[in-house]
């Protein structure tokens, strides 16, 4: 059997972002899929779709037709295309429940932390489903550090983390970073430092340029 080949995936992303949950979740179908012939080492960088967010949010409906001229007609057609394409994935998005959207920067810190505890994903993916699943708020000190707590980090030093700036210089300049080399949407997939998906792609987009990248490294 051939050697598992190990890439390294930058995954730039928001936890308020619904297509960044659809391309995670693609994402991790195909590495399941390619179990034995390729390893990832997985990194969750940051990007804010609303850097300037006032603290209470805003109402999700207000901000989609401000922010793109949405019809409510359309939001709702865009909402349940979203819906349908998280079914087929087995992600569960709750429309309904989701009626506000948050600054996402203490989460973006929070998650910096986690990977040093060595739970980032499980983090990750705990906050996209206590957004779209239940649609709490991510902007929130209690929320934040109670999810940290049930994927198994330490919640007392999580509530520390988020009362302090601890790592907020490293996430802007990751977001910065980011930015300078043209990341203007997200979620933005960057394989072994060079090659870039973006978008949520289905497993099938992502099981392709992994073997293809394995196969040139």
């Amino acid at each position: 059997m051939a050697d598992t080949k190990h890439l390294k995936i930058d995954f730039v992303s928001d936890v308020v972002c619904p297509w960044c949950a659809i391309g995670l979740k693609s994402l991790e179908q195909a590495l399941q899929k390619l179990d034995g012939e390729i390893a990832a080492d997985l990194h969750f960088q940051p990007f804010e779709l609303n850097p300037d967010m006032i603290p209470e949010g805003e109402d999700i409906g207000e901000h989609l037709a401000h922010k793109y001229g949405s019809t409510p007609e359309q939001i709702a057609q865009n909402q349940e295309g979203i819906r349908q394409r998280g079914a087929v994935l087995g992600f569960t998005f709750n429309m309904d429940k989701r009626s506000r959207i948050y600054n996402t920067f203490d989460a973006h810190r929070l998650l910096h932390w986690a990977e040093q505890e060595g739970k980032q994903q499980a983090l990750k993916e705990a906050l996209l489903q206590a957004y779209f699943g239940k649609g709490e708020n991510v902007s929130s000190h209690d929320v934040l550090a109670r999810v940290a707590s049930e994927v198994g980090l330490d919640g007392v030093e999580a509530a520390k983390v988020l009362a302090s700036d601890r790592f907020a210089e490293e996430v802007r300049q990751q977001e910065h970073f980011y930015q300078s080399q043209g990341i203007r949407a997200v979620p933005s997939v960057i394989i072994n430092g060079q090659y870039l998906i973006q978008g949520g792609q289905p497993p099938e987009a992502f099981e392709q340029i992994l073997r293809k990248v394995a196969a040139e490294a």
